[in-house]
């Protein structure tokens, strides 16, 4: 199809782009510093499923993925930079959290929400999730 693809992560959504060891930043406020401890690092730490079951919830969605050849998040978003998806983190919620450009992985934008409205308003399809 040769569509231009933009995804914007914002609050939560930042969690999936961060690098899953921990990287040493400074200048953050007591408060985004326990944003940072609470947050999961990258997409194999994000809770795939709030059907706990007492730990077996998120262990059967994982296996039913598995069987349905349903790829991780990771590869997923490994995927989407290899065909040039372009990733937009926003900015503002970067700064609320404290989180750092060095604590997400390369090759995102860092921009604000009306980045994305703008690509969003010459598109064809947009999906806002």
């Amino acid at each position: 199809m040769d569509d231009e693809v933009t995804m914007f992560f914002t609050f939560w959504g930042l969690n999936a782009l961060r690098r899953p060891e921990k990287v040493a930043t400074s200048g953050k406020s007591p408060l985004q510093k326990v944003f940072s401890m609470m947050m999961p690092r990258g997409p194999e730490r994000l809770r795939l499923s709030h059907m706990n079951f007492a730990g077996a919830g998120p262990k059967l969605m994982q296996r039913m993925m598995r069987q349905e050849k349903v790829m991780p998040l990771d590869d997923l978003i490994a995927s989407a930079r290899e065909q040039g998806v372009k990733m937009i983190a926003c900015a503002m919620s970067m700064d609320i959290m404290g989180l750092k450009p060095e604590e997400l992985i390369d090759g995102l934008e860092y921009a604000g929400v009306a980045s994305y409205l703008g690509d969003a308003d010459e598109a064809n399809v947009n999906l806002f999730i």
